[in-house]
Order: structure tokens, then C-alpha cells, then sequence
């Protein structure tokens, strides 16, 4: 048996989060959502993802990170590389202000609420118009 395409609303979101638990944790949050989740463990990892795959439409990242760039350089990153991509960023130690983000990004701190966050997801990605 062959697996069925992914359904074209179905939305693809890259989880970027260093601690195992917490990942995992968000990544069960994005499916719970209805969307299709990916996860890299470091703002490296999720660069090669994105270079590799055209159907990512959110990425959700911590701001603390080991490697060569903590979320906040990732953000930025990827509204430089990748506008269209919606972009949601989470922490637990450092609080921001939005105007420290890129264009549209969204800020929540952690402990966050999990329904806040599937409501914010859905929200960035109803605009979505692409395939």
C-alpha cells in the first residue's frame, strides 16, 4: 500500500526547539492542530530543512539555541530568504518586544498557552493562499 498524498490545505510547520521534551511537546501541539509538523533541533538544522522543501508555510522556534545562530538570527533569517514563510517565536528566559522581530512575526513566552498558540497558527495560515 502507497500512503496518500498530503492534502493540499494541509499546511507544513517546522518546530525549531533544542530541549527533546518541549519539541516534542510542540510538535504534538501542531498535529493536534491539523497541520503537518517537521522538527529541527537547532537554527542549522532547520536552514537545510528549508532549503530542501518548498512547502513549509510556518516555522515555530525557541529564541534560546545552541549553534552558529540563537531564533532571534534565525527569524530574521528566514523572513530575508523566505518572506512568505509565517514565523512564531517562543521563550522562556528572554522577553521581546515585536518590533525586535521580523515584519508579522508573533512572540509568546513559555509556559505559553497551547490554545493560544493553535489559534495564532491557524490565524498566520488561513492568509495563506499558496500550494
Amino acid at each position: 500500500m502507497s500512503s496518500s498524498p498530503v492534502p493540499l490545505n494541509r499546511h507544513v510547520v517546522l518546530v525549531v526547539e533544542d530541549h527533546a521534551l518541549i519539541r516534542q511537546a510542540a510538535l504534538d501541539l501542531v498535529i493536534s492542530a491539523g497541520f503537518e509538523a517537521l522538527e529541527a533541533q537547532d537554527a542549522d538544522e532547520a536552514i537545510k530543512i528549508l532549503e530542501s522543501r518548498d512547502d513549509i508555510r510556518l516555522v515555530f522556534t525557541d529564541i534560546e539555541m545552541p549553534g552558529t545562530m540563537d531564533g532571534l538570527k534565525l527569524v530574521h533569517y528566514i523572513r530575508d530568504r523566505w518572506p512568505p514563510i509565517q514565523l512564531i517565536v517562543a521563550s522562556g528566559r528572554a522577553i521581546f518586544e515585536e518590533s525586535q522581530l521580523p515584519s508579522g512575526a508573533r512572540f509568546f513566552s513559555k509556559p505559553y498557552d497551547d490554545t493560544s498558540i493553535t489559534q495564532m497558527m491557524s490565524e498566520m495560515l488561513a492568509n495563506d493562499h499558496r500550494n
